[in-house]
């Protein structure tokens, strides 16, 4: 058995997640779509949750990874996170990490939470230092936003987008979303009245 038939049981078992979700996600089915047999899958994961366990962690990673390089690349911190929203995803099958606090399965146990819960209490701290390093330079729309708060809160429309999006079967109300809370970041702070 070789590591091969581990990563293309871990990569199928990732597909399978993002289309069917845990419940959805049968041994049999991954197996079948892997084209391998039970003793393989056996020999690499000691079950269907171990199995998917490798798949949501490397999923986590691979997302945070990609976010990272946006968010670590130069420009103000408007700039970045444009980036970040505009990057090219498949919004009519939503976010693969989002869609599992959809499944009861995964957030009743610890362990398949635990990197969702991980991933987006990256993402939150990351957009926050990336809110307040724009806010210490001063820059224009971020100065006067709460980094956490507003990291939070563009986490929040980035998954409404996608849930939007799949009710409508469109892009269109991602696409909103997304233009909707660029627009707030980058309008000017408000003026006091005097």
């Amino acid at each position: 058995m070789s590591s091969n038939t581990a990563d293309l049981l871990i990569e199928t078992t990732r597909d399978l997640l993002w289309e069917r979700g845990y419940i959805g996600t049968s041994p049999k089915a991954i197996q079948q779509r892997a084209g391998v047999g039970q003793g393989s899958m056996y020999h690499h994961f000691t079950g269907k949750s171990d199995l998917a366990l490798a798949a949501i962690d490397r999923t986590a990673k691979e997302m945070r990874a990609a976010a990272e390089r946006q968010f670590a690349a130069p420009g103000t911190a408007v700039e970045r996170i444009t980036v970040y929203l505009r990057r090219e995803r498949d919004v009519l099958k939503g976010c693969p990490i989002g869609r599992l606090t959809q499944d009861p399965d995964v957030m009743s146990d610890p362990a398949l939470r635990g990197p969702v819960d991980e991933t987006f209490v990256w993402l939150r701290g990351r957009l926050a230092r990336v809110l307040a390093e724009g806010r210490a330079r001063g820059e224009s729309g971020v100065a006067a936003l709460d980094p956490d708060s507003t990291a939070a809160t563009i986490v929040a429309v980035l998954q409404g987008g996608y849930v939007l999006a799949r009710a409508a079967d469109s892009t269109e109300p991602f696409d909103q979303a997304v233009t909707g809370v660029l627009g707030l970041l980058s309008a000017p702070p408000p003026t006091g009245r005097g």
